[in-house]
């Protein structure tokens, strides 16, 4: 019996295990606290001055090509991806009858000029002319005057042998004759005064070029010729051609849109924060941004420019109706706009709809959420510029053509 107790082993003690559970206990405690330590270090220093999203995307000026007139294509001078310049044609039209209504307009107009010379010189003619009747009718006068003292000298030696009686006869019918011819004078005179009534009417307070007369038909002209101009379809803008839609043969009428441009350089990222995330953002915090495209090897700085007015949902095609007994909560996103640096851009090319994750740096808080920053460049097009112009001028050089002299715009 002796033996056999000694070779049965001995049985640990409660404490022991105790006291191992309660050191594996420690130590994952300590393990959650040093994360614990470790995450509010991290919210302390970092994460509560940074709201970040990976609900953002690229985003950039699509600008449409239109039609200005009609007309039926005959070349398309690029396609889509590529890289058009500032004024190249892009599309081309029959020019057949825009051509044709330019040169109607034309003559139209120096048909107008030729019509205002003749006013202006009818008012010359018709002074003349009226002052020649007005000369006419003094002779016209004199000579009935004439005709009454050689009538009365003649009744004077009535019923003597000094003067027959068919010379008083002859007399009377002088008289007669030149009182007619005064009368005659005096209508022609009346007509006369009348066509300068008419001819001044014209040309009243008025010059050459500006009559209302030449004034329209110059107006239709420049039209004419814009429109003429307008066959040749010039990039507005140098970017890259995209969704191109016109082609060869097809008949368009004006706005028809032909392609889409879209300059890269240009392009910034539209980064949808959830509505608890725009406490602390401020218009011109820097923002850290990078793209599936390139990964984390590449970084975009850039800057808040501007906040959204409103929800994603409140701009909607159909916004959301909450007026109902099954409502549910949904957290809204808000477009925030970060303007990245060109930079970048020139080195790391994006493309419109890219997906990219935005960090948004919020220590300074100090900024307005409210006036954006005009960081991003202002799109505008040259290429229109110019036609206006050259229509006025071409209509000038026909006015001073058909007017024969220098004549002021």
């Amino acid at each position: 019996m002796s033996e056999q107790a000694q070779q049965t082993p001995e049985k640990p003690s409660k404490g022991n295990g105790n006291g191992k559970r309660k050191q594996l206990m420690m130590k994952i405690g300590g393990v959650f606290a040093l994360a614990a330590i470790a995450y509010g270090a991290y919210y302390l220093f970092y994460q509560r001055f940074h709201e970040e999203t990976d609900d953002a995307y690229v985003n950039g000026n699509l600008v449409y090509v239109n039609a200005q007139v009609a007309g039926t294509v005959v070349s398309i001078g690029a396609d889509d991806t590529q890289l058009v310049k500032v004024g190249s044609s892009l599309v081309r039209f029959d020019g057949a009858d825009t051509a044709v209504a330019l040169a109607q307009a034309e003559a139209a107009l120096a048909s107008s000029i030729r019509q205002m010379r003749q006013s202006f010189s009818n008012v010359d003619q018709n002074t003349a002319v009226l002052e020649q009747k007005k000369s006419d009718i003094a002779q016209r006068e004199a000579d009935l005057a004439k005709a009454k003292e050689d009538l009365a000298r003649r009744l004077q030696l009535s019923g003597t042998d000094a003067v027959a009686g068919e010379d008083i006869a002859h007399a009377k019918a002088a008289v007669q004759n030149a009182q007619a011819a005064l009368d005659s004078a005096k209508a022609a005179l009346v007509v006369a005064q009348r066509q300068l009534e008419v001819s001044r009417a014209l040309t009243d307070r008025t010059t050459l070029t500006d009559s209302p007369s030449v004034r329209q038909a110059r107006a239709n002209y420049e039209q004419a010729y814009i429109n003429n101009v307008r066959g040749s379809v010039p990039a507005p803008i140098t970017g890259f051609v995209a969704k191109r839609s016109v082609q060869v043969g097809q008949r368009v009428s004006p706005g028809t849109t032909l392609m889409a441009i879209v300059p890269l350089n240009n392009l910034w990222v539209d980064a949808n924060m959830k509505e608890s995330q725009l406490t602390d953002i401020r218009i011109g915090q820097p923002a850290e941004v990078t793209t599936d495209v390139y990964g984390s090897r590449v970084t975009y700085h850039g800057k808040v420019a501007g906040i959204g007015a409103g929800t994603g949902s409140a701009f909607s095609l159909l916004p959301a109706q909450n007026a109902t007994g099954n409502w549910i909560k949904v957290v809204q996103r808000v477009p925030v706009r970060i303007a990245l640096d060109p930079k970048d851009l020139e080195q790391h090319p994006l493309r419109i709809g890219l997906s990219t994750v935005v960090n948004v740096d919020t220590h300074d808080r100090s900024g307005s959420a409210l006036t954006a920053l005009a960081v991003n460049r202002a799109l505008a097009t040259p290429v229109y510029d110019d036609q206006l112009k050259a229509a006025r001028a071409s209509a000038q050089a026909i006015i001073q053509r058909e007017a024969g002299k220098p004549v002021q715009p």
